[in-house]
């Protein structure tokens, strides 16, 4: 999945190793700090709602920002070139936005405590109890991918044995999270956020110097790769063939619609950061607030991996098998070559920092759902707040040892981006259908909710694992055959969904009350009526003008990339 080239360890020293355990220090205390505030569930799970915005905002990103992405996204820049700016500028601003605009009046303006109970308001058990189990078992997949991917970084770079990486991290993760609930995590994602910031930027700054600043970078890269290694758009006209195997339509409505909503507004790994804040303004802003920093993230992420092609030209060319460097090298060449003793630290400090965070978010929502919509609602009701308090501690341990196991099964993937892609299409688009139909949609039954998203789940896995793998529809890359999935999961599921809702009964009115689109819940329209805090209702903290204004930048950064 994720194998190295042999030959990229680090020059590491006593002063390296000090910033690693003054960071592993920092991290234990903010869990012991964040342990007083524990004393319910809700605390546990979701901060209390007590948060303030830009800390739930900063989280968001940087629960994104796992060293899966870090890599996988520096190797996507080194392979594909500037069409890996989709993944960002189209394969996320819009959906953040519309998550902080449409979704969260409904997410919090109902009180739920994860993404799954929503549906057991708007579509009864059967589908609350299905969208559960895949939460589940997306959320230990996708955190196991963090840690196996970690050890086996450490272990080229630092030379440590991928059991000691893995025992390690997942020792700290599961610490602060138990000590801590969310709040440690989410306090701890902040600092990891700054962390990794700090590793990324030296290294792009140093990278860009090295190979002649921009100007040096894009001759280069224009004289080995030609004039559409830059372009986010040249080459993706339909029949044209491009690197990333995919067309405009692909990329606007695999990646751009059906992916990336499906990520950003159901992955209850992000959306858990926006329930955790004070009020409705905050939690609607979260995301918005996320939304700003992302767009910068290429300058540190794929910019590295434009660099690395230009430094190592044997990138992604050579025998995996024989040490061979591959695009996943990306990064690690340039900490190699590029960082003296101290930034090296930092910046491994901050791989560690991504990977943690990464791992720490789908520990934390998975935690939140087996316990509150698995045991809680079908295995142990009506228990103690305490006794699900102890639960979800135990559910922490059960879950980072479970992730421990699952990241093995990644292992036949060369870009690990690929492969979280591919998880995506799978769970997170086929619940997007259910979601977006059941909020819009007052007529679409319970039977519905359920159908559509078995359906949708089935569709994508079908298409991935037959009509892909099996060679009975050509799709040139791998990227290209998610795009599809995601497409196929949303068409199938949606045709499903609707006409199931015409041969079964609709639910009651007076049951959809605050959960679809134009019907008023107790408190206001929409549940959006709620006191606001001191300075909601400044200009600059308006939804509508953070969103909008993050859609015009995401948008003005796509120009020097199209002509």
């Amino acid at each position: 999945m994720i194998t190295l080239a042999e030959g990229l360890r680090l020059p590491t020293n006593w002063l390296d190793y000090t910033i690693l355990a003054l960071y592993f220090a920092v991290v234990l205390g903010i869990g012991l700090a964040a342990r007083r505030s524990v004393r319910t569930s809700l605390d546990f799970f979701l901060s209390g709602r007590a948060l303030p915005a830009w800390v739930t905002g900063l989280a968001f990103v940087a629960a994104n920002l796992g060293a899966t992405e870090i890599l996988g996204m520096a190797a996507n820049g080194a392979q594909y070139g500037a069409y890996t700016v989709h993944w960002y500028w189209i394969g996320a601003i819009p959906a953040m936005v519309f998550l902080g605009l449409v979704m969260m009046p409904f997410y919090y303006g109902s009180k739920v405590r994860s993404v799954p109970e929503f549906l057991l308001h708007r579509f009864g058990p059967s589908s609350h109890l299905l969208s559960s189990v895949i939460f589940a078992v997306s959320s230990v997949l996708i955190a196991g991918v963090n840690l196996y991917a970690m050890a086996i970084v450490l272990q080229a770079l630092l030379g440590w044995p991928q059991w000691v990486a893995i025992v390690v991290a997942g020792f700290f993760v599961l610490a602060y999270i138990t000590i801590g609930g969310l709040t440690s995590a989410i306090y701890n994602e902040v600092l990891q956020f700054f962390v990794i910031l700090a590793a990324l930027i030296p290294l792009t700054i140093v990278g860009l110097k090295r190979v002649g600043g921009w100007g040096g970078l894009t001759d280069s890269l224009t004289a080995a790769h030609g004039d559409a290694f830059l372009s986010a758009w040249k080459g993706t006209g339909i029949g044209e063939a491009n690197p990333l195997g995919a067309n405009w339509l692909t990329i606007v409505l695999g990646l751009g619609f059906v992916m990336s909503f499906g990520y950003w507004t159901t992955n209850f790994a992000e959306v858990q950061r926006a329930l955790s804040a004070k009020n409705l303004s905050a939690a609607r802003r979260t995301p918005l607030i996320a939304a700003f920093p992302k767009i910068f993230i290429p300058l540190v992420v794929v910019v590295p991996g434009l660099i690395a092609v230009v430094m190592e030209p044997a990138l992604g060319k050579g025998d995996p098998a024989k040490g061979g460097l591959q695009y996943n090298d990306a990064i690690p060449v340039l900490m190699r070559d590029l960082l003296p003793n101290g930034v090296l630290g930092i910046a491994v400090t901050g791989l560690l920092a991504a990977f943690m965070a990464g791992m720490a978010a789908n520990v934390s929502s998975f935690n939140t759902v087996f316990t509150n919509d698995i045991w809680g609602a079908y295995l142990k009701k009506g228990r103690s707040d305490g006794y699900y308090l102890t639960t979800g501690r135990v559910v922490t341990a059960i879950g980072v040892l479970i992730g421990m196991g699952t990241a093995f099964i990644a292992s036949s993937f060369s870009n690990i981006m690929n492969y979280l892609q591919t998880l995506f299409s799978f769970f997170n688009v086929p619940l997007f259908v259910v979601f977006i139909i059941g909020m819009f949609w007052k007529r679409t039954s319970a039977a519905a909710g359920f159908w559509g998203l078995l359906s949708g789940t089935v569709a994508a896995m079908v298409n991935y694992f037959w009509l892909y793998k099996q060679g009975v529809i050509a799709i040139p890359s791998e990227q290209g055959a998610n795009f599809v999935s995601s497409i196929v999961a949303f068409v199938v599921g949606a045709l499903v969904m609707v006409a199931v809702t015409l041969v079964t009964e609709p639910r009651p009115a007076a049951s959809l009350a605050g959960l679809v689109y134009g019907t008023a819940a107790p408190g206001g329209p929409d549940g959006a009526a709620e006191l606001q805090a001191a300075g909601d209702d400044a200009w600059y903290r308006k939804p509508a003008v953070l969103g909008w204004g993050a859609v015009a930048l995401a948008a003005l950064c796509y120009v020097p990339f199209s002509f």
